[in-house]
C-alpha cells in the first residue's frame, strides 16, 4: 500500500477514535451529572429520613412515655462538669457583692457594719427543721357543720356514772336534694275613697310586684344557676352529664334549658368583664396572654345538611396577677390581637407566634401613624425555649442542646432562689448574675446555630429559636416584676383545654362569647380566693 493510502487509513482511524472519544466524554459527563443528581437525591432522602425519625421519636415519646419534659440532671452535671463548675463559680462570684449590699441596706444604721462583718448565728443545737405533718389530718380543727352520734351502752347507762366519751371523727358527704322555692307576692285589699257618704265602701286588690330578676319568669333559682355554671365552667362537667346527675337526685332539668341560662347570664355579666379588661389595659404593667382553639357548631340551614364545626379561639389575658379575663375571637390573627390590646403601651408576654408581631410594630397604638407613641414591648417565654432544647437533647441526642439545658436550668434555679426578694432586689441580682450568663448562653447559641444553619431538624429549630428570640428572652432583665415564663397563662387555659374534651363544641359564636365572660368571672374568683359559686349566686339575684 502506498504512503498516501496508509496516511488516509490512519486519518480515518484517527477520526473514528476522536468521534469515539467525544462520545465517551459526553457519556462520562452525563454519567457524572447523573451521579451528582443521585448523590444529591440520596443526601436529600437521608436528611428527610433523619427529620422523619426525629418527629417519629418525638411523637412516640409523647404518646407512650411521660409527657413531662424531664431530664436526668445528674447525668447532665456529670457530662458537663466543667460547664457546671464554671456556672457555679460565676454565680457565686457575681452574687456575693449583691448579697453583701442587700444585707447592709436592710440592717439598721447602727448595726450595718456589724451585720456585714459578723456571720449569722447558727441555729441552736438539737433544733430540728419543721417536718411535714404525718398521719390522718385532724378534722376537729376545720370549720364545717357537725353531726354528733353518741353510742351508749344500754346495760350500763343510768346504772353507773358516765364520765365522758372517746371521740373519733369522720368526713361525711351529705347528698343535696331538691327544694321548691315558693315566691309569694302579697295581695292587699285596699279601700277606695268614696265620693259621697251614702256610697258603699269600695275596695281594690293590690299585689306586690315581683323584684327584678336576671332571668324573667325563670324556672331555676339563682343557687341552682350558680351551681350548674361553676360545674361546667370550672370543673368541666358538660350539661348533658350534669342533667343526668340532677336526674339521680330527682331534679329534672334539661341540658337545653341550662344552655339558654348559661348564654343569657354570661352575656348579661359581660359588662363586668369589659370594665375589668378596660382597667387592665389602662393600668397594667405587663399583660400575659395565650390562646387555644375550640370547635363552634355552625347554625342549621333549612334544606341543607348540617356542616362541620368551624374553629374559634379563646384568648386569656393576665394583668399583673390582679385581673384575669378570657375573650373569644373568631379568627386567630393580628387584627384580633390588636383589637384586644388596643391602646396598651406596657409589656406583653406571649409565645413567639407571628400574630403578636402587630403589637410590637405599633399597630395597636391609639394613633398608629404617630411614630413617637410608645409600642408594646415583647417579653419572651423561657419555657418555650427550653422545650425546644429538651426535644433536641432527648430526641436528637445533640450534646450542645444538652449543655444548653444545663445552662437554662441554672437560670431557673437562680430565679427560684430570688423568688421572695423585692422586685428591685431581684432586678439587681439579675443584672449582676443572670446578664453575664445570658451573654455567654446566646454567644454559644449563635455559634451552634451557624453550625447547623440550613439543616432542618430539632437542633436547628432550638438554636434558631434562641437566636431569633434573644431580645425578647432578655427582656425580663429590664424589671424585677417580669416573669421568666408564660406558664401562668397556659395554666389558666387548662380549664378550657380539659373541658373541651367533655363538651366537644359551643353552640354558636354568641354562646362562646358568653362562656368567655363566665370563664373570666370564675377564674377571677379563683385568683382572689373567692367562692365562685357564692359570687355568681349574688350576681344573679
Amino acid at each position: 500500500m502506498s504512503e498516501a493510502g496508509v496516511e488516509e487509513v490512519l486519518r480515518s482511524r484517527i477520526a473514528v477514535l476522536e468521534t469515539s472519544l467525544a462520545t465517551t466524554t459526553e457519556s462520562l459527563s452525563a454519567t457524572r451529572e447523573s451521579l451528582a443528581r443521585v448523590m444529591e437525591e440520596r443526601d436529600r432522602l437521608r436528611r428527610a429520613y433523619a427529620l422523619l425519625k426525629e418527629h417519629y421519636e418525638l411523637l412516640r415519646r409523647q404518646i407512650f412515655t411521660a409527657k413531662a419534659e424531664r431530664v436526668d440532671v445528674t447525668q447532665l452535671e456529670l457530662e458537663f462538669a466543667a460547664t457546671k463548675a464554671k456556672l457555679d463559680a460565676m454565680a457565686a462570684q457575681l452574687e456575693a457583692p449583691a448579697s453583701t449590699t442587700d444585707g447592709a441596706a436592710n440592717a439598721p444604721p447602727d448595726t450595718a457594719s456589724e451585720a456585714s462583718a459578723t456571720p449569722p448565728a447558727p441555729p441552736p443545737a438539737g433544733t430540728k427543721p419543721a417536718s411535714k405533718p404525718k398521719g390522718r389530718r385532724n378534722l376537729r380543727d376545720e370549720e364545717m357543720p357537725e353531726r354528733r352520734i353518741e353510742i351508749l351502752d344500754p346495760a350500763l347507762e343510768g346504772k353507773v356514772e358516765r364520765i365522758g366519751f372517746e371521740e373519733s371523727y369522720r368526713l361525711r358527704y351529705q347528698r343535696p336534694g331538691k327544694v321548691r322555692v315558693v315566691v309569694a307576692c302579697a295581695t292587699y285589699k285596699k279601700p277606695v275613697e268614696a265620693t259621697t257618704e251614702d256610697e258603699e265602701p269600695v275596695f281594690e286588690l293590690v299585689t306586690v310586684k315581683m323584684p327584678k330578676e336576671m332571668v324573667d319568669r325563670g324556672l331555676l333559682a339563682p343557687s341552682l344557676i350558680a351551681h350548674m355554671l361553676v360545674s361546667k365552667y370550672r370543673f368541666g362537667i358538660p350539661f348533658h352529664r350534669l342533667a343526668e346527675m340532677f336526674r339521680t337526685q330527682g331534679v329534672k332539668v334539661d341540658d337545653s334549658t341550662m344552655c339558654r341560662y348559661a348564654e343569657h347570664v354570661g352575656a348579661t355579666l359581660g359588662c363586668i368583664v369589659d370594665v375589668c379588661a378596660a382597667e387592665a389595659r389602662a393600668t397594667a404593667f405587663c399583660l400575659s396572654t395565650d390562646a387555644t382553639g375550640v370547635a363552634i357548631q355552625p347554625p342549621a340551614t333549612p334544606g341543607r345538611p348540617r356542616q362541620a364545626c368551624k374553629k374559634g379561639h379563646f384568648f386569656v389575658v393576665l394583668a399583673d396577677q390582679d385581673h384575669i379575663f378570657f375573650e373569644y375571637q373568631t379568627e386567630h390573627t393580628g387584627d384580633a390581637v390588636c383589637k384586644m390590646f388596643k391602646g396598651f403601651k406596657g409589656y406583653v408576654q406571649a409565645d413567639a407566634h407571628a400574630i403578636y408581631n402587630a403589637l410590637y410594630r405599633g399597630e395597636a397604638r391609639d394613633n398608629p401613624d404617630d411614630p413617637n407613641e410608645k409600642c408594646s414591648e415583647e417579653v419572651g417565654c423561657w419555657a418555650h425555649c427550653r422545650r425546644r432544647f429538651w426535644q433536641a437533647a432527648i430526641v436528637a441526642k445533640d450534646p450542645a442542646a444538652r449543655e444548653a439545658l444545663l445552662r437554662i436550668r441554672t437560670l431557673f434555679q437562680l430565679e427560684e432562689e430570688w423568688a421572695d426578694l423585692a422586685p428591685k432586689q431581684r432586678h439587681d441580682r439579675r443584672q449582676l448574675v443572670s446578664r453575664p450568663m445570658l451573654d455567654d448562653f446566646f454567644a454559644r447559641a449563635e455559634r451552634e446555630f451557624a453550625r447547623v444553619k440550613g439543616v432542618r431538624g430539632l437542633v436547628a429549630a432550638a438554636f434558631g429559636y434562641a437566636v431569633r428570640q434573644s431580645a425578647a428572652l432578655r427582656r425580663y432583665l429590664d424589671d424585677g416584676r417580669l416573669p421568666m415564663t408564660n406558664n401562668h397563662s397556659e395554666r389558666a387555659l387548662r380549664t378550657i383545654a380539659v373541658g373541651r374534651h367533655a363538651w366537644l363544641f359551643f353552640g354558636s359564636d354568641d354562646h362562646a362569647s358568653a362562656a368567655a365572660n363566665l370563664f373570666s368571672l370564675i377564674a377571677s374568683c379563683q385568683l382572689h380566693d373567692l367562692d365562685a359559686e357564692t359570687y355568681l349566686l349574688m350576681s344573679t339575684i
